[in-house]
């Protein structure tokens, strides 16, 4: 019996060690296949929540705990971190909107930016630097310090800056929030007990191919209509996703700049982390009740957020092995 189920989990196994070792190819490829297939959007969208947990759950689960407490010690940097990602960006959206007009004249697009600008990073942004060689530690640390906040900024933003086009209850986002983390945190640890992190750390590869497949499950329910909106419009969606790579790779430079004192590997982790907002949560908060121009933006902001990854890896991974080559001389110098 001990055979056949070893049998059994075998094939799966070995396809999700696969996929894992596809890395960021296989997470920009998830963005094209999932817009390929629009059937999949309505059938997938209701398991957003689900998804967005199980991808923080496996955040959680392989966190390297001494790295976590090893930031838990210097909080001025996690604490900036979060200042800037829940505080600076959507301020400086919310005053770019309004001194441009953009509010008046395309309130679905205005409503958009502001969703994006206000929502605490992306639940899969460890998993995504992890695969690139980044700290992963850094940007788990203040995306739970973001997301513990996001609740209470979020809904004073909306208020300064949407003037009514949304309502966003901060006690009923906050609690949503605070479920899924408290659920991923549980769901993590009770893992890790089970498991061991020696145990973890072993089946890496087929805990990334999981990943993506939960990422892939995200991106189909967001990405729906995008061919039909393709066909119907095909100027106005390629327009905005013109917008959406403009903006994305705007905040990661600005925010890679900013941090570049604490090492530009590290500053890189953290614009990775600003540059992808969690949609998926506003979603859940509104209900989906949004104009047809903001599900399209959210739609178009899948497809920096799969490719960049893929993209960035060969910088990640030479600013990774510089400082690796560096670390040594360092204690050296300072006796």
């Amino acid at each position: 019996m001990s055979s056949a189920l070893q049998s059994l989990f075998a094939l799966p196994l070995r396809g999700l060690t696969w996929l894992g070792s596809q890395g960021t190819r296989a997470v920009a490829a998830v963005v094209f296949i999932a817009a390929a297939v629009p059937p999949l959007g309505a059938l997938l969208r209701p398991y957003v929540t689900e998804a967005i947990l199980v991808l923080l759950c496996i955040s959680f689960m392989r966190v390297d705990l001494v790295a976590l407490y090893g930031h838990l010690r210097r909080p001025a940097l996690v604490a900036t971190a979060t200042a800037w990602t829940t505080i600076g960006v959507p301020v400086i959206v919310g005053l770019i909107a309004h001194a441009t007009g953009l509010t008046d004249h395309a309130p679905g697009l205005s409503l958009a930016l502001m969703l994006q600008s206000m929502a605490s990073p992306m639940m899969a942004s460890p998993a995504l630097a992890a695969l690139m060689g980044l700290d992963a530690t850094l940007v788990l640390v203040t995306l739970v310090t973001a997301t513990a906040i996001v609740p209470f900024t979020a809904s004073l933003f909306a208020s300064l800056f949407l003037a009514g086009m949304l309502s966003i209850s901060p006690l009923t986002l906050g609690l949503k929030l605070l479920g899924i983390l408290a659920a991923s945190l549980l769901g993590a640890t009770v893992i890790r007990r089970l498991f061991g992190t020696e145990t973890i750390q072993r089946y890496k590869q087929p805990i990334d191919g999981f990943n993506i497949i939960i990422l892939f499950i995200f991106a189909a329910a967001v990405m729906g209509d995008v061919i039909s909106d393709l066909i119907a419009r095909p100027i106005f969606t390629i327009g905005l996703a013109a917008l959406s790579f403009t903006i994305y790779f705007a905040l990661l430079a600005v925010t890679t700049l900013l941090f570049r004192r604490i090492g530009t590997e590290r500053a890189l982790a953290l614009g990775l982390m600003v540059s992808q907002r969690n949609l998926g949560l506003m979603l859940a908060a509104t209900s989906g009740a949004l104009p047809p121009t903001t599900w399209l933006y959210f739609a178009m902001t899948q497809f920096p957020i799969h490719l960049a990854p893929y993209l960035l890896t060969p910088i990640a991974r030479r600013l990774t092995a510089r400082a690796e080559t560096s670390s040594p001389v360092a204690p050296s110098s300072a006796t």
